[in-house]
């Protein structure tokens, strides 16, 4: 498999949006044996522009008119995978998800495109930003802040995994202001409970004393220090519970953890670290750059960043999305009628094991059933010989039970490559007729939907979205 394919990822969010363009090749992971993008090379990337906003709706008009810029070199039916987000209080806009589905459909459904998915923010950023600086010291916990004009998302990883995530609505943008002054020109819900709670008693079209924005500024950083430096429980004091869209919870035996920063904040402080001078006071319209300042000359941030620097420095979904929010399935994966693809939105019901028992196996069909799209069925083998015939005969007796596969698909996602034998196996060499789609070589992950593309040259792209990781104990 020689031929390279196109990626795209694109960031819409509180105060830019950008794209990124990349091609990849489909090869096999010498290590792993497992089929993955590979050799991914950046073709083209734009220059951040401002989000454009209408009342209190994403101009989605002017974005159009980006989007036409952006990708007028590329055929977007040839677009492989990748992904599209409305990040931060872009999200919160009136149409922001119908522009999600627009910008989908834009790219012929090629990528995932949503808006609010802070758990899968967080882990994109992380995975943009530092996953290969993690895998570089595996021993070391790596803490991500992807501090944006309406959030901050963060992601604890160890080894290039992600095992923590969590949502603030901590960011620059909350309060805007006149370039080059304090006066306030808008101020977002969350910044007027937060200035509520610091008794400072300004409003838009007032100027914000310097104390004063000192006091904003720490009171949004030291929520964050608060979240990821201290192992504990529940809500936290008033601030976070303010400012909490998921709860960060660093766990107790995490000891020593490196920092890295991304996002726009993120960006303004690496670059100040490589010698770059401040921009003008408020130049940018809000506190982003009070923010940088502020973490650049408090010692306890000093101490948490002075140990990597991350070589995207700072620009990290865009990356993320580009990077990783696409896996390559392997080309033995079954497919019942090729017609069934592209598919998206597909409901994950769950995991199911040779061990499962058939009350759990019941549930699993009765709930993948229910939808009107069809749904996605994970299965964990292990790491023995797995009993493959065993277990596709009695999932088949359970399937052909239910007439709703004959109209939808039903798709089970496995790593092992064993794609093509399960399906043979799961239709009995094809007597039984249903819609089924088993895609192997997929690397696990604590998700909720899937997106399965186009075939492409023998092999089928597979997005995820609404990441859900698992609560540990503390």
């Amino acid at each position: 498999m020689s031929d390279r394919f196109t990626l795209v990822g694109l960031d819409f969010g509180t105060t830019t949006s950008s794209v990124a363009i990349a091609s990849a090749v489909v090869g096999r992971n010498a290590r792993t044996g497992r089929t993955e993008l590979d050799q991914i090379e950046l073709t083209y990337q734009s220059e951040p522009v401002f989000t454009p906003f209408v009342g209190n709706a994403l101009d989605e008009v002017r974005l159009g008119e980006y989007l036409a810029t952006w990708l007028k070199n590329i055929d977007c039916r040839e677009i492989f995978g990748g992904g599209a987000l409305v990040t931060g209080l872009a999200a919160e806009r009136s149409n922001a998800a119908l522009f999600a589905r627009q910008t989908r459909r834009y790219l012929q459904d090629a990528v995932i495109a949503l808006a609010n998915d802070a758990c899968l923010e967080s882990w994109l950023a992380f995975m943009g930003n530092c996953a290969d600086l993690s895998r570089a010291h595996p021993e070391r916990p790596i803490i991500n802040l992807d501090i944006g004009g309406g959030t901050t998302n963060i992601a604890l990883g160890r080894n290039g995994e992600v095992e923590r995530t969590g949502s603030y609505f901590v960011g620059a943008r909350h309060v805007m202001v006149e370039p080059g002054s304090y006066r306030i020109t808008a101020l977002s819900s969350h910044a007027r409970q937060l200035l509520s709670h610091l008794q400072i008693g300004k409003s838009v079209g007032e100027e914000l004393a310097d104390h004063e924005v000192l006091a904003i500024v720490d009171g949004n950083l030291n929520l964050l220090l608060t979240a990821i430096t201290t192992a504990v429980t529940g809500p936290g004091g008033p601030p976070a519970r303010l400012l909490q869209q998921v709860a960060f919870t660093l766990p107790p035996n995490t000891t020593n953890p490196a920092v890295t920063l991304s996002g726009g904040v993120g960006q303004l402080v690496y670059q100040h670290m490589q010698g770059a001078a401040w921009p003008a006071k408020t130049a940018y319209g809000d506190l982003g750059i009070d923010f940088a300042r502020r973490i650049v000359e408090t010692q306890s941030w000093q101490e948490l960043l002075r140990d990597y620097t991350p070589r995207a420095l700072g620009r990290a979904t865009v990356y993320g999305l580009l990077r990783y929010s696409t896996q390559a399935s392997g080309n033995t994966f079954y497919l019942s009628e090729p017609t069934l693809l592209p598919l998206d939105d597909l409901l994950i019901v769950g995991s199911l094991e040779p061990t499962s028992s058939a009350e759990h196996l019941d549930r699993l069909l009765d709930l993948a059933a229910r939808s009107s799209c069809g749904a996605c069925v994970k299965i964990n083998w292990p790491e023995q010989s797995p009993p493959v015939r065993e277990l596709a005969t009695r999932i088949r007796e359970q399937v052909v039970r239910h007439a709703a596969f004959e109209k939808i698909p039903l798709v089970f996602l496995m790593q092992p490559n064993l794609g093509k034998v399960f399906g043979q196996y799961l239709t009995d060499w094809g007597i039984s007729k249903f819609n089924l789609v088993v895609i192997d070589q997929i690397e696990p992950r604590h998700i909720q939907f899937a997106q399965i593309g186009r075939l492409h040259d023998g092999v089928v792209p597979v997005s995820f979205f609404g990441m859900n990781l698992p609560e540990e104990s503390p």
